[in-house]
């Protein structure tokens, strides 16, 4: 099989979707096309034999060939003209921007292009995690209590500590515990620069966190192990950053089995058919012995596969059994019915 991976973007998570993506040439036993998109939306095939980060940086990818997207897939340059580029499946790991907010998988469905990630009704839920909460609660999971504010908007708070948050944004972008009025102001300056609306969140210290990742295929839920992540006050950017190169094995959380069935069925709840076609990844806090979704990561970093014991086998598996569109006839008979109604 011949995996496609498109990665970059338009996006702040621009560099990790870059990390991520390298990643997986340690982790796939199949033969990798590399889909670079940068920041002006250029497309790029970089040969996985030379991939590194440092191609990018220096801006030596543009010495690579240009890529131009069309019905099925992508094409080239040749002494003949277009050469299609040889794939099976494209993989979307394009974290935050353009691949997690819908827009890739827009043009992906638009020139029927397979593809493994989050479609476009999935992408709108977890990419905004003002309408994950909203999502969450209408299936009957729990979310943290929280206030949703847009940049012109009065923001008043009444307790802290807080936890500030820009909606759009992932892997702690923004983000910023607040323990007092006067780093307020602050916070929200930071957490506005990368978006035009925020959530806030009370913040509660030493909460128990637990990733748990898996996606449906042929209508069976496969599950990776539940870890707990790394002990922090929260999970910032540069520890999270080291996350999308990821590829040794993590660690199996210490919980009864009460809790893990607890977990489980929390991610089954938020998976439901809307995320069919990807492999998600899901962080939930415990209180109490409940459950509360966190977040959803609807292109985790490195595709979690530090969480499965199998990854390979797994993501052929879903690459096998991607949903398929349903083919819409067009007849014009509608049409036809009023220019013979009219005589024409």
């Amino acid at each position: 099989m011949k995996i496609a991976i498109f990665f970059g973007c338009s996006s702040y998570e621009h560099e990790i979707s870059i990390v991520s993506s390298i990643a997986m040439k340690d982790v796939l036993k199949h033969e990798l096309v590399y889909i670079f998109c940068d920041q002006h939306r250029e497309l790029y095939e970089i040969p996985s034999s030379t991939i590194k980060s440092k191609l990018f940086s220096s801006g030596e990818y543009k010495k690579c060939d240009k890529v131009t997207l069309q019905k099925g897939g992508f094409a080239k340059k040749s002494m003949f003209g277009q050469k299609e580029i040889a794939y099976d499946v494209v993989l979307n790991l394009t974290h935050g921007g353009d691949g997690e907010d819908g827009v890739l998988a827009s043009l992906f469905e638009f020139y029927g292009i397979p593809f493994i990630g989050p479609r476009v009704e999935a992408c709108s839920v977890s990419s905004h995690k003002f309408l994950t909460k909203g999502y969450a609660q209408s299936v009957d999971v729990k979310t943290i209590d929280y206030a949703f504010y847009t940049k012109n908007d009065e923001i008043k708070v009444d307790s802290f500590p807080v936890i500030v948050k820009p909606v759009r944004l992932g892997s702690s972008i923004g983000v910023s515990i607040v323990k007092s009025q006067e780093e307020l102001d602050y916070a929200l300056d930071v957490a506005f620069e990368f978006d035009d609306a925020i959530i806030i969140e009370p913040f509660i210290a030493n909460i128990k966190e637990y990733n748990l990742a898996g996606c449906v295929i042929n209508g069976e839920f496969n599950f990776s192990i539940i870890e707990e992540p790394q002990k922090a006050e929260f999970l910032d950017f540069d520890k999270k950053y080291l996350d999308f190169s990821r590829t040794s094995k993590a660690l199996e959380a210490d919980i009864d089995e009460t809790l893990k069935e607890k977990i489980k069925e929390a991610f089954k709840k938020l998976y439901n058919t809307l995320f069919i076609g990807s492999l998600i990844r899901c962080d939930f806090f415990v209180v109490d012995g409940e459950v509360y979704i966190n977040e959803i990561n609807s292109i985790p970093g490195s595709m979690a596969n530090y969480l499965f014991e199998d990854f390979n086998t797994l993501f052929t598996s879903l690459a096998q059994n991607l949903p398929k569109k349903k083919a819409i006839t067009i007849n014009y008979e509608y049409v036809n019915k009023i220019q013979a109604s009219k005589g024409k």
